[in-house]
């Protein structure tokens, strides 16, 4: 049932320790394409990878008894991971055949992977890379106006984050928002493709953001720190909007 997979996003707690081996690490991949000749723009890579991460994770292949439920039991048992990397031509071709969902908006594509050990990750994305992904546009600030309701992500106006490292941390806020919609809008949302939103926060909209996260009217996504920003650093908010 759809409210197996719900459930298991509205309860996930975050934290604990690492396994003692590192080739233990539970990870999600995802794979954004970005090709040389025609790079797609950062809005619409972000929309694509949040919508992406929350696809995989509402699938009903991720229901009680589904072929990637225990999978993602255990991921969500111990520290979400996350990890991104940059496919072109045939590159983004072979990956479409593993297990996960690819997500499209305005032209964009990104494709997350039901998670699992670092070490078992399948030979076509492990060769894949994320450094030097180039992708153009800048993120807009104000407020969404859609007709859907949805999820606008807000990323940290004092954090400069690559397209990679960002894509990673609007997958985990589209996961961490799932708990704003009651069982039965989530399951409407869910149908409707996931409606995201990604925008840059303006400092005094940060502000907000945070206050509502305390108050649990957001959702806030806070980094462990393993690349680019310092340990603990909120990097996005997830809040209900028309998108």
């Amino acid at each position: 049932m759809f409210s197996d997979a719900y459930d298991r996003l509205v309860g996930y707690a975050g934290g604990g320790d690492d396994p003692a081996d590192p080739a233990d690490v539970l990870a999600m991949a995802m794979v954004l394409r970005i090709e040389k000749s025609d790079p797609p723009n950062r809005h619409g890579l972000l929309v694509a990878a949040a919508r992406a991460s929350a696809l995989v994770c509402l699938d009903e292949r991720a229901e009680t008894g589904g072929p990637w439920a225990d999978r993602l039991d255990a991921w969500c048992g111990a520290r979400i991971r996350k990890i991104a990397r940059r496919a072109r031509g045939k590159q983004w071709d072979d990956v479409q055949a593993l297990w996960g969902v690819t997500a499209e908006h305005d032209g964009c594509q990104a494709r997350a992977f039901v998670p699992g050990r670092v070490a078992d990750v399948d030979k076509r994305i492990k060769k894949l890379q994320i450094g030097g992904a180039d992708v153009h546009g800048d993120l807009a600030s104000d407020e969404p106006t859609g007709d859907a309701d949805g999820l606008c992500l807000w990323l940290n106006p004092g954090l400069d984050m690559t397209v990679g490292k960002a894509a990673a941390q609007v997958g985990h806020a589209s996961m961490l928002g799932v708990a704003l919609f009651p069982p039965a809008q989530a399951r409407t949302w869910y149908d409707a493709g996931c409606p995201i939103d990604v925008r840059l926060a303006t400092p005094d909209r940060w502000a907000a953001l945070l206050s509502a996260a305390e108050r649990g009217a957001a959702a806030a996504v806070r980094d462990a720190g393993f690349t680019e920003v310092a340990p603990g650093s909120t990097t996005v908010i997830a809040e209900r909007a028309r998108v």
